[in-house]
C-alpha cells in the first residue's frame, strides 16, 4: 500500500503545502542520441549515500548541504552510509537495501541482459531536502555535469529520495 500525504504528520503537510516550490520553465530536455543499448548510464540520488571514509553530508549547512559525493561503479551498494537529514520519510528501506536509493546492482542487471550498453565508472550522490538550491545550482550541480560528461555519460538517472 502507498502511503499519501494524509499519512504524513501534520508539521510535514503544513511545510509541504507552504513551502515555495521553483517552477522551472520549459522543462529542460534532451532527445537521447542513440539506442538505449549503447549508452553508458549514470546515476544521481539525492539520499545523502557516502562511500566509507569519505565526509558525511553537514547537516549544520543552513538550507542543506549542497555538495556531492562521487560513488565509484564497482563498489558494493550495501557498503555506503546513508547520511540524509529529513526525518519526512521511513529511512527503513534504504537501510535494508540501499539498492532503493541508488540502484547499481539493477543497473548492472541492465547491462547483461543488453537493455543498456555500460555503466558509468561514477555516479553522484547528493542530499535531499535542500531548502536553499542557489549553491547547489550554481556551483554543484555544474561540477557533477561535468563530471558525467568527461564519463562519456549518455544518460543519467535521478533518483530522488
Amino acid at each position: 500500500m502507498m502511503a499519501t500525504i494524509a499519512d504524513l504528520p501534520l508539521w510535514v503537510r503544513a511545510t509541504l503545502k507552504l513551502y515555495p516550490w521553483r517552477k522551472i520553465s520549459p522543462t529542460p530536455f534532451a532527445r537521447l542520441g542513440k539506442p538505449l543499448a549503447a549508452c553508458r548510464v549514470a546515476l544521481v540520488t539525492t539520499a545523502g549515500l557516502v562511500v566509507s571514509g569519505d565526509v558525511p553530508f553537514d547537516d549544520a549547512v543552513r538550507g542543506g548541504d549542497w555538495s556531492h559525493r562521487v560513488i565509484p561503479a564497482n563498489l558494493d551498494v550495501a557498503s555506503l552510509g546513508e547520511f540524509h537529514r529529513s526525518s519526512s520519510f521511513d529511512h527503513a528501506g534504504i537501510e535494508a537495501d540501499r539498492n532503493l536509493a541508488l540502484p547499481l546492482d539493477r543497473l548492472r542487471e541492465l547491462v547483461l541482459d543488453g537493455t543498456i550498453g555500460a555503466v558509468a565508472p561514477r555516479h553522484l550522490s547528493f542530499m535531499g531536502s535542500i531548502t536553499a538550491p542557489a549553491r547547489l545550482v550554481q556551483r554543484s550541480a555544474p561540477e557533477a555535469a561535468d563530471l558525467l560528461v568527461s564519463d562519456e555519460v549518455d544518460l543519467a538517472l535521478l533518483v530522488p529520495v
